[in-house]
């Protein structure tokens, strides 16, 4: 399953001792694949190094940079589906272009994207991706 995560969502889940860090080892053991674009991995880069400083995010990066369920995504055209936070577009970009089957987060920003019929984003929260994993 193809998924986006909001920066948020991925940076609550790559410590060991978060409660979230099943959602990164869905990643790294292939559970799930994350997509992204160019400038959905500078944000997670530029996040990472203020919460955790740069020697981290470097190693997060290159981590994410050379896993092989990651999907790289060229975002060619620009929907503004979400109008109160317009940087937050990138993700749902994203994940139009790379055909992803949800976008991740707790960003009441995105709830917007619920109410559109087209194009139809999947918008999840932590525990409903859980749920969904979780599912035989």
């Amino acid at each position: 399953m193809r998924i986006v995560l909001d920066t948020n969502i991925l940076i609550v889940s790559v410590s060991s001792k978060s409660p979230h860090h099943w959602i990164f080892q869905s990643i790294l053991n292939g559970n799930v694949s994350l997509c992204v674009t160019y400038d959905i991995l500078m944000e997670y880069q530029e996040k990472m190094e203020e919460h955790m400083g740069a020697v981290f995010a470097k190693l997060m990066m290159t981590v994410l940079l050379n896993s092989p369920f990651i999907i790289e995504s060229k975002r060619y055209f620009t929907f503004n589906l979400i109008t109160n936070d317009a940087d937050d577009n990138k993700f749902s970009d994203c994940a139009i272009a790379s055909n992803a089957f949800c976008i991740v987060t707790e960003d009441k920003d995105f709830n917007i994207l619920k109410t559109i019929a087209f194009p139809k984003l999947n918008v999840l929260n932590i525990v409903e991706l859980k749920a969904l994993i979780s599912k035989p």
